[in-house]
């Protein structure tokens, strides 16, 4: 939170006390993801009399402003930048309206704005007219074009905003963020009406103008706040001092706590979203296997063929399931056996979804056992080789971080030391083919019919044994309109040889080059 707009909006007012009146005397660089800005009462070519001092460090993993009371600049290794400023006295800082960003404003009419967006922070030079001049990583091209107009986002946050809103704050207080949202939803929690939603709303906004800063620890990591969290949290007065604090912690983090907290983090955040996924997965099922199916509707239909009039869009015909009349929907142009047809069509594909939303619920609260044990495990580790080896070894990292996930997202089935993964429809296909399948793996599909995409993960100095490959074929022809067929051709190619171009439709994909097997179509389950 040492980045948020509102801890921003307090520690500019600050800045502009320790800073009004000062000369800009150098910028300068001697490691590659921090500048050093040094301010003083006199200008350049005096000496320092009263100097303030602003580091930035802008690491892709860690950025943050400092304020070192002093510093000695290295003879070697060390860069001036923005030259263009020396001398210039400044006038004001203050805060840009709604965004994380301070603005240094000069009286000569340049701009200096210490941009704090994460892993995008910079620092960026205006000159009068308010053109880019200079950027501190010049990698951030879209800086280049950054209007300095445009970093005030003036925002109606009013209580009939918030009305017209649907009562979704997070519209008129884009700038809270992730740690400010999960507070405030908690105390959303069981209030209904807009009247107390809002006052709860305001009660956050009064904590945040508060001049009191929280320094705690969440994830073993430190965490700077306008908001008590954490256990015992340290609490400081001056934004300037908490933000120092906050610095000298986050750089004195030993290995072990950086990288478990890290990993503590992702691991927390994925049973989480895991945890989201089942009860909106539940309650989906419990209002599919509570609601009156299109197989007894068809039934009730055809019981009651005598009190369906001709071409009618609609009928109350009696419910002998639940003993009372409910109201059936027709369509008006096909015979009452028609429209019960349809409902039995429709009762095969609700038996296929209400089988497949068990199977998904089956897999995820396994995947959610398997992210738990996992966070027990590593919350119990003390050594650093312990916890790289144990990262490295379960893949909860990097491109198979998502591992637990893929499981769940496909049908799988282990063969002979290998994983087979399956697409369970159109833009599942895609999301296995586009996403989860590396070019070293085999991608299998029944040959000239619609059907699952089938991908055998590649195993690191293994070559895929034909019985693999005739075992995934055997599902990729089950999964495929040629199921009941006694034999079925089935592609079989290295992912590198599919690619999908663009404005196909779900599911389809460009084969280059492939060989074709004949098998006999049968299930991972056979």
């Amino acid at each position: 939170m040492h980045q948020n707009y509102y801890f921003l909006k307090k520690l500019a007012p600050r800045l502009h006390q320790h800073l009004a009146g000062y000369y800009f005397i150098e910028a300068f660089s001697q490691e590659k993801n921090e500048l050093l800005i040094v301010f003083d009462s006199l200008p350049p070519g005096e000496s320092l009399s009263a100097p303030f001092f602003i580091k930035l460090t802008l690491r892709p993993d860690f950025s943050c402003l400092s304020f070192p009371e002093k510093f000695d600049r290295a003879r070697r290794n060390s860069v001036n930048l923005f030259t263009e400023f020396e001398g210039q006295k400044l006038q004001k800082a203050r805060v840009c309206l709604n965004e994380r960003a301070i603005r240094l404003d000069f009286e000569s009419g340049v701009v200096l704005v210490l941009k704090m967006f994460g892993n995008r922070s910079n620092l960026i030079g205006f000159d009068e007219s308010e053109n880019v001049t200079s950027l501190f990583n010049n990698k951030l091209i879209a800086d280049q074009e950054v209007a300095l107009s445009n970093l005030d986002r003036p925002l109606d946050q009013s209580f009939e905003a918030y009305l017209e809103a649907d009562m979704d704050h997070k519209v008129l207080f884009p700038t809270f963020g992730k740690l400010i949202n999960s507070v405030l939803t908690l105390r959303l929690q069981g209030l209904t009406s807009p009247e107390q939603k809002w006052a709860q709303i305001q009660s956050l906004l009064e904590d945040l103008d508060r001049d009191q800063y929280y320094l705690s620890t969440l994830d073993l990591n430190p965490t700077l706040s306008l908001l008590p969290l954490g256990e015992q949290p340290q609490i400081i007065a001056d934004p300037v001092e908490a933000l120092n604090q906050f610095y000298l912690r986050q750089v004195r983090l030993n290995g072990i706590e950086k990288e478990k907290g890290e990993i503590i983090r992702i691991l927390r955040k994925r049973i989480t979203q895991t945890e989201n996924y089942l009860e909106n997965t539940f309650n989906k099922l419990v209002k599919l296997e509570s609601a009156v199916k299109n197989e007894e509707i068809g039934h009730i239909i055809m019981a009651n063929l005598h009190a369906i009039p001709a071409r009618a869009e609609s009928v109350e015909l009696y419910d002998f399931y639940r003993d009372k009349n409910i109201i059936v929907k027709l369509k008006k142009d096909y015979s009452p056996q028609k429209n019960a047809e349809g409902y039995y069509r429709k009762a095969k594909n609700e038996k296929i979804e209400l089988e497949k939303l068990n199977d998904s619920i089956t897999v995820r609260q396994a995947a959610l056992e398997e992210l738990k044990m996992h966070l027990s495990v590593i919350e119990g580790i003390e050594q650093l080789r312990e916890l790289r080896a144990y990262i490295k070894n379960q893949q909860l990292t990097g491109s198979k971080a998502n591992m637990t996930e893929e499981v769940a997202l496909f049908k799988k089935l282990d063969f002979m030391g290998f994983t087979i993964l399956v697409g369970r429809n159109a833009k599942n296909n895609d999301l296995l083919t586009k996403q989860y399948a590396f070019k070293e793996d085999m991608w299998l599909h029944a040959r000239d019919v619609s059907g699952s995409h089938v991908v055998i993960k590649y195993q690191p100095g293994k070559n895929f044994p034909d019985l693999v490959i005739e075992r995934a074929a055997e599902i990729a022809a089950f999964y495929s309109k040629r199921k009941n067929e006694s034999l079925c051709p089935v592609i079989v190619t290295p992912k590198k040889f599919v690619r999908k171009p663009k404005g196909l439709p779900d599911g389809a994909v460009v084969v280059d080059k492939e060989r074709v097997v004949m098998v006999v179509p049968r299930s991972e389950k056979a």
